[in-house]
């Protein structure tokens, strides 16, 4: 899957644009963006649904990060639909967690095919709404029909081991059952693929789903929404097992503090995430946190530089870095550093920057201004820190959030801009000697999300693979940061939050399992051979 990140968005109001802009203005109004209405969208769209659409909150208008142009406006909902969204997906749960799973997961199967139905229209709105370009638009699609197929076989393999009973005429059974309802928030940077991993998976297991996503890409939550609600209102059931509240800090509060929310999976900052871990645990809920990054490639002095150099370009420059997968630190061999930088260098400068939906585009925008402001912002704080700008640094003079991808050398590795994670594509190149210390400097930072080393010694790549090695929930060799696949599980250690979504054993996180021991025979034996006489 590709590697994500988020921002704040996910609890705090993060409107692109005061909610003004006259109708005749948006995008979705001109007849070059009339293929937004093939997803069932409009100048102003309800922003909740429960079984039917609605919203009596604020309108919030969303813009294009390539232009800064509104495209069309979203009404949110308030508490008040939060609070009939709740209580109509507990009642869709009750109906939902009856279906046998591999009928559960039919429906989900049918969702993915309406997906595919709809791939490239939805990647172009992932792509004007989000900035990323195109063929990332479409891949964070493709991602969610993945997860789909996956969920469909996952249906009829989930379940818990028979154990030995230590008692004659015994069984010992783990039995695992849905938690009920599963609250997801999610970030702006993937708006489509990580509430993917988190429904698909949530819903094979047999739970109802409420969503509340980024409102910078509120039409993206509403498209998605409508493409599932027609496939569960084709097979009559409660089009509430997928519910929808867009909205802002209010309504993401609401979900944290909610008790009937009985697990809150939170895609966002570390900041922000921590603020929904204490709320969660003040009710001793289950929370699932997808977090920061602040991601190492380790380049030794046998790596091969022909996977080194796009390896790291597409690490640190895709998604214009803001994917949590990010590679922000590179820390090549002091041998081979000179010669690494000018081939990145060179590579930097035949990126194809354009407008994200063009074909030929490799990098887009930034989302908002805000984050422009936040990439110069940490270009100067690593120049007064002692680092020199090889390549980038500046805004990009077009229309749009555009800014040049950075590189940045000299900085020692404990600078405080280097254990900062700026969702920007400011690239830290950092020298070392010896594998301890790199090592060491990989681990150093508060979170633990995607790591990766290139060598081809194998007494090294398994010692790296190690209880010394990386502490990261990715840890790669010879491949990028970002780019991890579907079918392993997806998170990071530390300030990443621990969560793990989509693959492996994630389906776990979304159930509760219970130890169940049944007597089948005439007598009563007690365990650890008590006689209680």
């Amino acid at each position: 899957m590709l590697g994500l990140r988020r921002a704040s968005a996910a609890l705090l109001p993060r409107a692109g644009s005061p909610p003004a802009a006259a109708m005749s203005t948006l995008l979705i109004s001109q007849g070059r963006y009339a293929w937004l209405r093939e997803l069932g969208l409009q100048e102003e769209n309800p922003g909740v649904y429960n079984g039917r659409w609605g919203g009596r909150g604020q309108v919030v208008t969303t813009y294009c990060p390539a232009n800064n142009e509104p495209i069309a406006s979203v009404r949110q909902g308030n508490l008040e639909d939060y609070e009939e969204t709740v209580k109509k997906a507990k009642d869709a749960w009750k109906i939902w967690a009856d279906i046998p799973a591999p009928k559960r997961g039919e429906i989900v199967r049918q969702i993915g095919d309406a997906l595919r139905q709809k791939i490239k229209v939805l990647g172009s709105l992932v792509s004007l709404e989000m900035g990323k370009i195109f063929v990332e638009g479409v891949g964070e699609v493709q991602e969610y029909v993945d997860v789909c197929d996956y969920a469909v076989g996952l249906s009829r393999m989930i379940g818990g081991p028979i154990l030995p009973s230590e008692r004659p005429g015994h069984a010992l059974i783990e039995q695992w059952n849905p938690v009920g309802l599963v609250g997801i928030i999610t970030a702006f940077n993937f708006p489509v693929a990580v509430y993917g991993w988190n429904s698909a998976i949530a819903m094979i297991c047999g739970n109802a789903c409420l969503w509340k996503g980024a409102p910078t890409t509120s039409l993206v939550s509403v498209a998605v929404t409508k493409i599932i609600a027609k496939v569960l209102e084709d097979n009559k059931l409660p089009g509430a097992i997928c519910s929808l509240v867009c909205g802002g800090a209010d309504i993401g509060t609401a979900m944290a503090r909610d008790e009937r929310m009985d697990l809150l999976s939170f895609t966002g900052s570390t900041k922000v995430g921590k603020q929904v871990a204490l709320m969660v645990q003040e009710r001793f809920g289950r929370s699932l946190l997808e977090l920061g990054g602040n991601n190492a490639i380790i380049v030794f002095e046998d790596a091969d530089l022909n996977l080194v150099i796009p390896s790291a370009l597409f690490a640190a420059v895709g998604t214009a870095g803001q994917r949590c997968t990010t590679a922000r630190r590179l820390f090549l061999h002091e041998s081979i550093h000179d010669e690494v930088v000018a081939k990145l260098a060179k590579a930097y400068a035949q990126v194809r920057i354009g407008d994200p939906w063009d074909s030929d585009t490799l990098y887009g925008p930034l989302h908002t201004k805000e984050a422009v402001k936040m990439f110069l912002d940490a270009v100067e704080q690593a120049k007064q820190q002692g680092g020199s700008v090889v390549c980038g640094g500046k805004v990009i003079n077009r229309p749009g959030n555009y800014v040049e991808p950075t590189i940045v050398t000299g900085l020692p590795h404990n600078a405080p801009i280097v254990h900062t994670e700026t969702f920007a594509p400011i690239l830290y190149v950092l020298k070392f000697k010896e594998e301890e210390e790199v090592f060491a400097w990989n681990n150093e930072v508060k979170q633990g999300l995607s790591s990766s080393i290139f060598t081809k010694d194998l007494g090294r790549i398994f010692r790296w693979l190690g209880p010394k090695g990386s502490d990261c929930g990715i840890v790669n060799v010879n491949i990028p940061t970002s780019g991890a696949e579907i079918g392993g599980a997806f998170g990071g250690e530390k300030h990443t939050g621990g969560g793990r979504e989509s693959g492996s054993d994630s389906w776990k996180l979304y159930m509760r399992r219970s130890t169940c021991t049944i007597n089948y025979s005439k007598d009563l034996p007690l365990a650890q051979g008590i006689k209680f006489q």
